[in-house]
C-alpha cells in the first residue's frame, strides 16, 4: 500500500532458476533512489519444485521486508533449446505469484525495453547495462549483473509509469 510519506517503491525482477535478481528503487517525481538489491540463488542440487518454492518464498521475503508498492518483471527470453525456455517460464511464474498475492501491480517488460530505458539502446549487453545502473544509481555500488538488470527492470517500470501519466 502506498505511503504518503515515501517515495513509490518498486520491486523490480529478473527471474532466473539458478539466480533470480531483484532491486527496490524509490520513485519521487523524476527523483530515482536505490533501496535495496540483491539475488536469489535457490540449491541448484535440489528438486526443480523446491528450487520453484525457493524463488517464490525469497521474493515474498523481499516483499515482506521492503514493501514495494508496485513490482515488475522482465519478460522470459526465448532461445533454441525449449526445455530451458519452458524451465524459465517456471520460475518467472513463481517470481511472479509472490507479488501478485501481496496484491502488487505486476507489470512486464521486454529485455530491449528494459535496456533502452536505461542504456538508450534495446541491444546493450549486461556489461553495459551494468555500467549504467552504477552511475543512475550511485548508492547501489557495484551490484551482480542479475542484480544490476533487476534494477534496470524497476527503472523501466518508473520511465512507463511516467510516460504513460504525461500522455
Amino acid at each position: 500500500m502506498m505511503n504518503a510519506n515515501r517515495p513509490l517503491r518498486i520491486l523490480g525482477l529478473d527471474p532466473g532458476l539458478r539466480r533470480t535478481g531483484w532491486g527496490v528503487i524509490g520513485v519521487a517525481g523524476s527523483r530515482i533512489t536505490h533501496i535495496a538489491h540483491g539475488v536469489i540463488a535457490p540449491d541448484e542440487k535440489a528438486a526443480f519444485s523446491d528450487r520453484l518454492l525457493t524463488l517464490f518464498e525469497g521474493v515474498c521475503a523481499v516483499i515482506e521486508q521492503h514493501a514495494p508498492d508496485e513490482a515488475a518483471v522482465e519478460e522470459t527470453f526465448v532461445n533454441t533449446n525449449a526445455q530451458s525456455t519452458l524451465k524459465l517460464g517456471h520460475a518467472r511464474a513463481a517470481s511472479m505469484i509472490a507479488p501478485a498475492r501481496a496484491g502488487l501491480i505486476v507489470a512486464e517488460y521486454s529485455a530491449p525495453v528494459v535496456k533502452k530505458a536505461v542504456v538508450g539502446t534495446g541491444a546493450a549487453d549486461k556489461a553495459q547495462v551494468a555500467f549504467m545502473i552504477a552511475r543512475l544509481l550511485p548508492t547501489a555500488g557495484s551490484p551482480t549483473a542479475d542484480a544490476a538488470d533487476a534494477l534496470a527492470v524497476a527503472i523501466a517500470h518508473a520511465h512507463a509509469r511516467t510516460a504513460r501519466r504525461v500522455a
